[in-house]
C-alpha cells in the first residue's frame, strides 16, 4: 500500500522547470517575458558569465505579456536576456526552537553565518489570519515589567498594541525593556529599516544578553530593497505564528510597522500602482491590516504584538498612524515633551489607552488607575496656572490634592531601562500611592 502512495506522489509531481527571460529593468522593477507562474512565486535570475549564481526575485505583478519581479538583492548583474526560472512556489522558511537565540536576515538565514538544522520545519512567510471564530476572548494579564504599563494600560495575553512616536523618543530602548522583563515564553522582534549601526546597538545595549537568550531577531537594514523590509515583517510573523501553533505565548515586537509602509509603497509606486494621500498606494492599506491580523489569539496560544509607529513631526493623524490605530487594540503614545523632562519611559499616560484592561484587572485595580489618571488629568488642566503663581491654594479641592499628589505620580511613572518591577509590585505601588497618599 505504501509503495502504491509513493508512486502515485512521484507521479504527481511536476518535472518541468519553466523558464523566462529579462526584458526590461527599471528602477526596483524586473520585467520578464515568461515564466509561467502566480503573484507571490519565487523566481531565480541566472547571472554572471556560467549562469551558477543566481539572484532570488518574488512576482508581484503582470504587465500585459510579462512578469514583474521584484528582487530580493542587488540588480547590479543583471543583464538583458538573463534567464529567469519559476520554482512554482512563494517564499518559504525553516523555523524551530534551534532558532533562539539568533539573529536572521529576512529570508530566515543566520546573520552570523552560524547554521541551525536541528526539528526545523518549513513555513510559509505569508498565511491567512485566524478564523475569527477561534480567537478566545482576551482574559488574562501579562506582565512586561514596565510599571506604567501594567499598572495603568494593562496588556492582555493576545492583545496588539501600538506604540507611537516621532524620532529619537525612546521606542527601541521601551521595546528592548519590555524583551527583558516580559513573562512571554518567548520574544520574536523584527528590526525593519533600522540603520546598520543601531542593529548591533540594540542588540548589545537594549536588549542585552539576557533578552537575546530567549528571543528570535529579524534584521532588515535601511539599505536593503523595498521588498526584503516588508519580506522582514512578514518573517518575523510567521515565527510567531509557528510558536504560537505549538501553544506557546509570543511577545513580537515590530520596529517599525511605518517603514513596512514605506516599503509597500516603494513596491507599489515601481509597478504602476497610484498614489493616494501622502503617496502612499492603495496596496499598503490592503497589507496592513492583513499583517496586523495574524497576531493575537488562536485555540492554541496568543502571540501578544507591539508594533512602533513613526509620527511624522509627532503628527498622530498622519495616514499610517490613523489607519494603524484603528486596527489595533490599544496604543501608547510617546511624548516628546515627557522625554525632554527627563520622564523614562516618555508615555504619556492621557492620551494613551488599552482597549482590553477594564476586562482582565480586578475592580480595585482599576477605580485606583482611573483615580491616578483622573489626579494628573486635573493637575495638566491648571498646569499652567500652577507654573506661573497664578493659582491660589484652597480655590479648589481637586486641584490641591492634584498638586500634592504631582511629584509622587511622576516618581510613579519613572522607570530605570534595567529596573525590573513584576505585575504583582505595580499593581501594589498603585494601590498604595492612590489609597493612601505614600
Amino acid at each position: 500500500m505504501r509503495a502504491i502512495e509513493l508512486l502515485s506522489e512521484i507521479n504527481s509531481i511536476d518535472s518541468y522547470k519553466r523558464y523566462g527571460k529579462v526584458s526590461r529593468v527599471v528602477g526596483l522593477m524586473i520585467e520578464s517575458r515568461g515564466p509561467e507562474c502566480s503573484i507571490g512565486d519565487i523566481c531565480n535570475i541566472l547571472v554572471g558569465s556560467t549562469k551558477k549564481r543566481s539572484i532570488q526575485a518574488e512576482v508581484v505583478g503582470f504587465r500585459e505579456e510579462n512578469v514583474i519581479l521584484m528582487p530580493f538583492s542587488n540588480v547590479k548583474d543583471i543583464s538583458p536576456g538573463s534567464i529567469v526560472e519559476g520554482t512554482g512556489k512563494p517564499l518559504d522558511i525553516k523555523v524551530g526552537a534551534s532558532l533562539i537565540g539568533k539573529v536572521l536576515d529576512p529570508l530566515g538565514q543566520t546573520l552570523d553565518g552560524s547554521l541551525a538544522t536541528r526539528g526545523l520545519t518549513s513555513v510559509p512567510t505569508e498565511q491567512e489570519p485566524p478564523n475569527p471564530m477561534n480567537r478566545p476572548p482576551i482574559d488574562e494579564p501579562i506582565e512586561v515589567g514596565v510599571r506604567m504599563i501594567d499598572s495603568l494600560l494593562t496588556v492582555g495575553k493576545g492583545q496588539r498594541v501600538g506604540i507611537f512616536a516621532g524620532s529619537g523618543v525612546g521606542k527601541s530602548t521601551l521595546l528592548g525593556m519590555i524583551a527583558r522583563n516580559t513573562t512571554a515564553d518567548i520574544n520574536v522582534i523584527a528590526l525593519v529599516g533600522e540603520r546598520g549601526r543601531e542593529v548591533r546597538e540594540f542588540m548589545e545595549k537594549d536588549l542585552g544578553e539576557e533578552g537575546l537568550k530567549r528571543s528570535i531577531v529579524v534584521v532588515a537594514t535601511s539599505d536593503q530593497p523595498a521588498l526584503l523590509r516588508m519580506k522582514a515583517a512578514m518573517t518575523a510573523t510567521a515565527i510567531a505564528e509557528y510558536f504560537r501553533d505549538q501553544g506557546q505565548n509570543v511577545m513580537l515586537m515590530m520596529d517599525s510597522v511605518t517603514r513596512v509602509a514605506m516599503a509597500g509603497r516603494e513596491i507599489g509606486l515601481a509597478i504602476g500602482e497610484p498614489p493616494t494621500t501622502k503617496g502612499y498606494t492603495p496596496s499598503v492599506f490592503a497589507t496592513l491590516p492583513k499583517l496586523l491580523e495574524r497576531t493575537g489569539a488562536n485555540d492554541v496560544g496568543t502571540i501578544t504584538a507591539f508594533y512602533t509607529v513613526l509620527v511624522d513631526g509627532d503628527d498622530m493623524n498622519e495616514p499610517i498612524a490613523d489607519t494603524v490605530r484603528g486596527i489595533l487594540d490599544g496604543h501608547f503614545v510617546l511624548d516628546r515633551n515627557l522625554a525632554n523632562k527627563g520622564q523614562y519611559p516618555a508615555i504619556n499616560v492621557l492620551k494613551s489607552i488599552s482597549r482590553v484592561m477594564n476586562q482582565i484587572v480586578v475592580k480595585n485595580h482599576k477605580k485606583n488607575a482611573e483615580k491616578l489618571r483622573g489626579i494628573l488629568a486635573t493637575y495638566m488642566n491648571s498646569e499652567d496656572l500652577i507654573n506661573i503663581g497664578a493659582y491660589k491654594r484652597g480655590s479648589s479641592i481637586e486641584v490641591d490634592e492634584a498638586i500634592r499628589y504631582y511629584p509622587k505620580i511622576i516618581s510613579f511613572l519613572k522607570q530605570e531601562t534595567d529596573e525590573k518591577v513584576t505585575f504583582e509590585d505595580s499593581v501594589q505601588q498603585l494601590n498604595q500611592l492612590t489609597e493612601k497618599g505614600e
